[in-house]
């Protein structure tokens, strides 16, 4: 099974909006590690190694490229 990155939510914004809703009232550390049991959960719920392993290169990748976005508009 490969990894779907296209939207799989009816309300995308809804899905959103219920990850940012869950974090309000928490502190950073806890905030992390709501993220951490979300990830860890949803992780499970894939059951797949090659399409984990995937998930978490994207995930790196755009987390990278978002970071060397930010230095650019610094300089």
């Amino acid at each position: 099974m490969p990894l779907s990155t296209s939207s799989n939510f009816a309300k995308p914004d809804d899905a959103f909006r219920a990850i940012v809703e869950a974090h309000r009232g928490l502190t950073d550390a806890q905030s992390a590690d709501l993220d951490a049991a979300l990830v860890l959960v949803l992780a499970n719920h894939i059951g797949d190694m090659d399409v984990l392993r995937e998930a978490i290169a994207l995930a790196k990748r755009r987390m990278l490229e978002a970071g060397q976005q930010q230095q650019q508009q610094q300089q």
